[in-house]
């Protein structure tokens, strides 16, 4: 008897173990829909446009990643807040709030984005955060990329948003953070990585690697970095399913006048994508009813409300 109680165990051992061995990877398969916020400065106002339209179409995200003001938004994003709150605080941003520094050539510390963020979010770590967030920066040290998802929000996101020659870099642990954007300024390959099988990508800046009739020295390299960057924007576009594309191009990345008319850039940009997006995602699209002759067509509301 006690043989066959011991075949019997084995049996029951084995037949456990294969049972475990197909179930499935429950954290594999976690995250449904990836959204990737790029870099782009302050044509980043966009984003907040793109959150609007999601938000009014019922589209949610289970994993966000974001790169330089990417990461910001999507922080204030993963944080709970609202597109409308975002954007009534947007409106009253000044260039001046955000760098410490007035002499040209001369980096800011990123202590006013740290602020900003702080009044919102306070001293959040990345557990405290309602949706899962990886903020994309690079190690200046090592020259690697670097994906934050634990410790300090403010202080990932700042050392995200640390552009070379205008912030400086920031102290993160073993890291010294500086920009996200100089290795991998659309993050839908760290979505999909975490398990996203829909990946949807905001690029606020798709006018990035346009040349120059320019030879002079300080426009060359200028041109010389757009190139670059949209080689690794290339690679971005590349991993996600749909990549939304706001107007921005008449915009400077360096200056935030023209925020509102970025804002409406990227809602319209968006609800254009919407019928892919609700497709790609199995949502069903409502067709609108067709409308008697004699109603008179509705006036169209401004797509910011003032």
């Amino acid at each position: 008897m006690k043989i066959w109680d011991k075949i019997k165990q084995k049996y029951k051992n084995r037949k456990f173990n294969n049972q475990a061995l197909h179930k499935p990877n429950k954290k594999a398969t976690k995250f449904k829909v990836g959204l990737a916020l790029g870099g782009g400065g302050a044509r980043g106002f966009a984003h907040l446009g793109a959150l609007k339209a999601f938000e009014e179409e019922g589209i949610d995200f289970d994993y966000i990643a974001g790169t330089s003001i990417g990461s910001l938004v999507g922080a204030l994003y993963a944080s709970g807040m609202t597109s409308s709150e975002m954007i009534l605080r947007a409106k009253e941003i000044k260039t001046k709030d955000l760098r410490t520094s007035k002499l040209p050539f001369v980096p800011s510390k990123t202590e006013k984005i740290e602020e900003i963020l702080k009044e919102y979010i306070g001293d959040a770590v990345f557990s405290d955060l309602k949706k899962p967030l990886t903020v994309v920066a690079v190690d200046i040290i090592s020259a690697r990329e670097v994906h934050i998802d634990s410790g300090s929000v403010i202080k990932a996101v700042a050392g995200s948003c640390a552009l070379p020659a205008i912030f400086n870099p920031v102290e993160f642990g073993e890291y010294m953070l500086m920009d996200g954007g100089l290795k991998n300024t659309i993050p839908s390959d760290v979505v999909r990585n975490k398990g996203c099988k829909y990946v949807i990508a905001v690029d606020v800046n798709p006018s990035r690697g346009y040349g120059t009739t320019s030879f002079k020295l300080v426009d060359i390299i200028a041109t010389s970095i757009r190139i670059m960057m949209k080689g690794n924007a290339d690679r971005g576009r590349f991993y996600a399913d749909i990549v939304i594309d706001p107007d921005t191009k008449r915009f400077k990345s360096s200056s935030i006048e023209g925020g509102i008319e970025m804002i409406e850039e990227g809602y319209i940009a968006t609800m254009e994508k919407m019928p892919e997006i609700k497709k790609l995602l199995h949502i069903k699209i409502k067709t609108p009813k067709k409308q008697k002759r004699h109603i008179q067509p509705m006036e169209m509301e401004n797509v910011i409300e003032e």
